[in-house]
């Protein structure tokens, strides 16, 4: 059995190729496993996400799934951090463990709004410090969780 790895980041419906494939590049680099969740707004064929994951792509432990309860139903003991600009507690005020899964929305349209209400003690938020910015992009939000979460736990 593979041993568990250090952290997993959960994409549900992305839509944007570039997005993914940054992330899927982050996840080669840590150890981290990728899971896409849902219907996918591209191909796992697409040029732009291959592109953008480079040549990595052997080196990501990708896993696609149904739906998030799919997800959840196959790791029953996992921790899920929701990550939302609406969320009231920052990334840096929680404490990670290794397994730690990270749900990321869609680009477009976050993740659902019952979700976050049903989750709140384990919602997560990037302070945006200006009010002209909406939101930060994906990979990047995804990067700054995962090396937070690591560094928490070296």
């Amino acid at each position: 059995m593979e041993p568990t790895p250090p952290f997993h980041i959960v994409l549900i419906e992305p839509e944007i190729p570039p997005n993914t494939g940054n992330i899927g590049r982050l996840c080669a680099a840590t150890g981290a496993h990728l899971h896409l969740v849902g219907k996918l707004g591209f191909s796992l064929d697409d040029k732009h996400l291959k592109r953008a994951g480079l040549d990595y792509w052997s080196e990501v432990k990708l896993h696609r799934w149904e739906s998030l309860q799919h997800l959840q139903q196959e790791f029953p003991q996992g921790c899920f951090w929701y990550t939302s600009k609406k969320a009231t507690q920052c990334y840096t005020d929680v404490n990670y463990s290794h397994g730690d899964f990270f749900v990321f929305g869609k680009e477009t349209l976050g993740l659902p709004e019952d979700l976050l209400k049903e989750e709140a003690n384990q919602a997560i938020l990037i302070p945006i410090f200006s009010s002209a910015v909406r939101s930060l992009n994906l990979a990047n939000s995804a990067a700054i969780i995962l090396y937070e979460a690591i560094r928490q736990t070296r």
